[in-house]
């Protein structure tokens, strides 16, 4: 079982994902990629925390800001010889996307864009982890935001970032069994109702 889940800011992606997760397997390992950079995230990641051990439900919590592939291949190595295998849950994908543009793109200075690269050596790392995800066996659920549906961003890291997400997603859900757009709180099956025009 492979499961993308995508939607906008507060559309109830996690949640669901969340409870799909607790649905499938009996134990859950979370592999949370977002780093704590101000006061305000320490508070989210803490408040999340906290919500997923009121649950009820046995989580571990990996924090794995970047190597997400290698991550994902020492779990299901885990898997292997456990009397069960536990769901695998990543939340976020473009979290983790960031943090590797963040990584490669130089910082320009303010004001400067001549700094800022036209291209980014990302195509290795984001095939990694679509190889990563397509080889596991555990059951697995990915977290991703849906950022393409907006206004165009006004600065050129905004608009890569934009372009390698839907790229990423598109990619990802590709070879999951399962995707998911989460819309105010309800999530819709994509597979189950893609237009496909081999069937013309």
């Amino acid at each position: 079982m492979k499961v993308f889940v995508t939607g906008g800011a507060r559309s109830g992606k996690s949640d669901f994902a969340e409870r799909y997760a607790m649905r499938s397997a009996a134990s859950g390992i979370y592999i949370a990629t977002s780093q704590s950079w101000d006061d305000e995230m320490a508070t989210r990641i803490k408040q999340h925390k906290e919500l997923r051990e009121a649950s009820g439900f046995p989580w571990r919590t990996i924090e794995e800001p970047l190597e997400l592939a290698a991550a994902l291949r020492q779990l299901d190595q885990e898997g292997a010889t456990a009397s069960e295998r536990p769901v695998v849950l990543v939340d976020c994908l473009t979290l983790w996307l960031t943090n590797w543009l963040l990584r490669l793109e130089p910082m320009a200075e303010e004001g400067d864009h001549s700094a800022v690269p036209s291209t980014l050596n990302l195509k290795d790392v984001i095939d990694d982890l679509v190889d990563a995800v397509a080889s596991c066996s555990s059951p697995l659920l990915l977290v991703s935001n849906e950022v393409g549906s907006g206004i165009v961003p006004a600065y050129p890291l905004g608009r890569r970032f934009r372009d390698e997400a839907g790229r990423l997603n598109r990619q990802l859900a590709a070879v999951c069994t399962e995707a998911y757009l989460v819309v105010a709180g309800f999530p819709l099956d994509l597979k189950a109702h893609a237009f496909r025009l081999e069937d013309v």
